[in-house]
């Protein structure tokens, strides 16, 4: 039996619902073999994170070129990246096996307010991984830090980060507007041709932990399966809103808990 392969390069979550884990859970629950590269430790539980670990570069290379010798990695998502020395040797791995399908979320704070990427990494953020990617997901904090300006609060404003987010060289970018107010969840995915509004209602939960890892290596997943962009972003999106919906359904730790990936099974 041939299973499309998803490749997660991202760091560990100790406490399961973000980085790493929620990637490879999300691979399985859409029937797509996981691999990963992990680029840092975390010592994280859903009140905060209380320390982190850095992969050295070299073993990053490493794992990255044993990955690609063997495995037929269809797609690629990229999530925390922690700090410069990783992003170089990502870039230089990804010039190196050429992946077609790049998904880069860029992750630089969790949900727990804890930075996540150091501040001199940004730039390199911004040169290096995000010109060679197929699509980035950032959220709107992370769409306005990746600018240097105020996070957008119109659409008129969320429409012109977008398109300058395109301007660094990627060719897609989703806005995801988890993070703004109202009844409903906007995303917008900007292409060169054309932006599209995917709405979704707006879930009451607190547990919320892992929600933009998941949804882009939901994306990079379908990708890996043969989907075009637009329909593996409107297939992860939807599924990401079950996941929410499904969330309250267990009870896992005292502050964001994480959402129910595994919705569909039990």
């Amino acid at each position: 039996m041939t299973v499309p392969v998803a490749l997660t390069i991202a760091g560990s979550d100790s406490s399961g619902g973000a980085g790493i884990q929620a990637d490879l859970k999300t691979f399985a629950a859409l029937g797509v073999y996981g691999a990963s590269v992990i680029t840092a430790l975390t010592a994280q539980n859903t009140l905060r994170v209380s320390g982190i670990h850095q992969v050295p570069a070299e073993f990053v290379t490493a794992q990255i070129d044993a990955v690609f010798s063997d495995l037929a990695v269809g797609a690629v998502k990229i999530g925390m990246v922690a700090q410069l020395a990783s992003i170089d040797a990502i870039a230089a791995g990804l010039k190196r096996w050429s992946p077609k399908l790049v998904v880069l979320d860029p992750v630089m704070v969790a949900t727990s307010g804890d930075r996540l990427l150091a501040a001199e990494a940004v730039d390199a953020l911004r040169g290096k991984l995000i010109p060679g990617a197929s699509v980035i997901t950032p959220n709107l904090p992370e769409a306005a830090a990746l600018l240097d300006e105020p996070v957008a609060e119109t659409e008129a404003a969320v429409e012109n980060q977008g398109q300058r987010l395109l301007g660094m060289g990627c060719r897609a970018v989703l806005i995801k507007g988890g993070h703004a107010q109202g009844a409903e969840s906007i995303d917008y995915l900007f292409e060169a041709n054309r932006t599209l509004k995917l709405a979704a209602p707006r879930i009451a939960t607190q547990n919320t932990h892992g929600t933009g890892c998941s949804l882009s290596s939901a994306i990079a997943a379908g990708l890996a399966k043969g989907e075009g962009l637009e329909t593996a972003v409107r297939n992860a999106k939807a599924w990401i809103s079950a996941a929410i919906s499904a969330a309250d359904r267990f009870s896992v730790g005292h502050g964001h808990g994480p959402i129910h990936h595994f919705h569909k099974f039990y």
